[in-house]
């Protein structure tokens, strides 16, 4: 009669494995080939055909839209090209008349200037400042917050047209107000005095929208930090300067960014006075009325163009060195 075979442990002793081994049973393995395999996963053509569609569009868009005319604009600033004859290399022919024989280019060069200084050092403080004070949780906040952002929603142009009822010699509100109805101001046909009131009305929509930026900032402040200020004994001042403004920084740099873009293409509000012009020149409508007006000097304008984008480039790439550079933090 054959015994059945009886299972041993590898020291040859069968009554350890009624006892219980003490070696550690095997950890199970993880699967990896299961992970390696999710993460070298290959996309369907179904997921190729939907990203192609998505980002192509936008690809597409993006190039035809923006890149395009911006390559095109700079080879076309190098020619006399007028839209209907052959283009001929003109050199840097446009930019040496832009320069010395071309008197409007330099009066909408010194609008540009004005009209960024004023957005940037009365129009950006005065929406600092609604902000601090609509941070304060003051009565009537949300109303005064609605009012002072209103004019955010409206475009530029209609801005204008307003600029136009308030500022008008015949039948504006302005020369009403102050009493000026027997010998009106000609606030809008004025050289002298029309850039800085229209400027005022641009810095009416600006003020609300840099008034929400910092509201949001303010907002995102940690308490506890001015109470430790105040605590150490600064007063509202110091701890608004010295504690809370350093935290808002990357607001300021939106914040500049946003003001200079603002100053640089401006374009709506002075279009719908005037045209832009008789004292209301600006880069824009240079532009505009080179390439588009009866002049129709493409190369010209081209011209004033890829020297309005390289200011704007030098702008953006600050803000994207800044931006990078907290990221890598």
């Amino acid at each position: 009669m054959t015994l059945p075979a009886v299972n041993r442990d590898p020291h040859g002793d069968p009554d350890r494995r009624r006892e219980g081994s003490t070696q550690p049973a095997p950890t199970a393995r993880p699967p990896v080939a299961r992970r390696r395999g999710r993460r070298m996963r290959r996309f369907t053509r179904r997921d190729v055909g939907v990203l192609g569609v998505v980002v192509g569009a936008a690809l597409l868009l993006d190039i035809g839209l923006i890149w395009g005319p911006t390559v095109a604009s700079l080879g076309l600033s190098f020619t006399d090209w007028n839209g209907i004859g052959d283009l001929r290399w003109h050199g840097t022919e446009n930019y040496h008349d832009l320069a010395n024989e071309y008197p409007p280019f330099w009066r909408a060069a010194r609008n540009n200037v004005l009209w960024l200084a004023f957005l940037g050092l009365i129009a950006t403080p005065l929406g600092l400042f609604f902000a601090v004070l609509l941070d304060k949780q003051i009565r009537f906040s949300r109303f005064y917050q609605s009012a002072f952002y209103f004019p955010v929603v409206l475009s530029l142009a209609v801005v204008g047209f307003i600029a136009q009822l308030v500022y008008s010699r015949d039948y504006g509100a302005l020369n009403a107000i102050i009493g000026r109805t027997d010998s009106p101001t000609d606030w809008l046909g004025n050289p002298d005095i029309n850039i800085w009131v229209v400027m005022v009305a641009a810095a009416w929509r600006h003020v609300g929208y840099v008034m929400i930026l910092y509201l949001a900032g303010l907002k995102a402040v940690d308490p506890a930090l001015k109470e430790a200020a105040v605590i150490d004994g600064a007063n509202e001042a110091q701890t608004f300067f010295q504690v809370v403004f350093p935290t808002l920084r990357p607001v300021n740099i939106i914040v500049l960014v946003i003001t200079v873009i603002e100053a640089l293409r401006a374009f709506d509000i002075v279009y719908a006075i005037n045209k832009g012009r008789n004292g209301l020149e600006l880069l824009s409508t240079l532009i505009t009325e080179n390439i588009v007006g009866e002049a129709s000097r493409i190369g010209f304008g081209s011209a004033i163009a890829v020297i309005l984008l390289a200011i704007s480039v030098g702008f953006i790439a600050v803000y994207l060195s800044q931006v990078f550079r907290e990221d890598g933090r």
